[in-house]
């Protein structure tokens, strides 16, 4: 269970994010971000060593406000080999340094959002401790999923991430009103639109190899 502690953090998420997202080669915006947190959700790392969000930042930097997923991990030391998914490094007011990673690229969010499409793990609230969020929801009744090794691209839809039997998981970057057809599970949630309405999209599809 992660114990959410309501403290400084230095940069803050959203500054890290400012600078992060034009790097992205899906991210369409063309100044600098203008973010503010609209929504997202929490995973639990059964060992209890790494930080599991996934935000959702709103952009109001453009003529028209637009929601983006960041999948994050945050841990006490560097994740070996990740050099390149580095978001930047924070100080947290109770846990000290703490590395942000994007978390597609981190085995531990990796398996346990696939433990989410299968049912095996619960959603949690972003900002309060051990309290599921009922508002995601998931889908998937295929074979078991594997865990191990994927490799990740990043392309002007979202993310992909190709499993090793062949399994492709894609991160909306731009939470998706409704799956793809054809999708075999997907993961949605919810976030406070600009006017403060309760919006819904999804977030992660799966797409069995054919």
């Amino acid at each position: 269970m992660a114990i959410i502690h309501h403290t400084t953090l230095k940069p803050s998420k959203l500054e890290l994010l400012t600078t992060w997202l034009p790097t992205r080669p899906w991210y369409t915006g063309t100044g600098t971000p203008e973010l503010t947190k609209a929504g997202g959700f929490r995973l639990d790392d059964p060992e209890g060593e790494v930080g599991i969000e996934f935000m959702v930042a709103l952009d109001s930097s453009g003529p028209e406000p637009v929601a983006w997923l960041a999948p994050l991990t945050y841990r006490a030391a560097p994740l070996p080999g990740a050099e390149h998914a580095l978001i930047g490094t924070m100080e947290h007011g109770v846990l000290g340094p703490r590395w942000a990673y994007d978390g597609t690229h981190d085995p531990v969010l990796r398996t346990e959002l696939l433990a989410l499409f299968e049912g095996r793990a619960q959603a949690q609230a972003q900002s309060l401790t051990d309290t599921p969020d009922h508002e995601v929801t998931h889908s998937y009744a295929g074979p078991v999923l594997p865990t191990g090794p994927a490799e990740v691209t990043d392309d002007q839809d979202g993310t992909e991430l190709r499993l090793p039997d062949g399994t492709v998981l894609r991160l909306h970057r731009r939470p998706r009103p409704t799956a793809p057809e054809g999708a075999a599970g997907h993961v949605s949630g919810a976030w406070d639109a600009p006017d403060g309405t309760r919006v819904r999209g999804v977030f992660a599809t799966l797409h069995r190899r054919p």
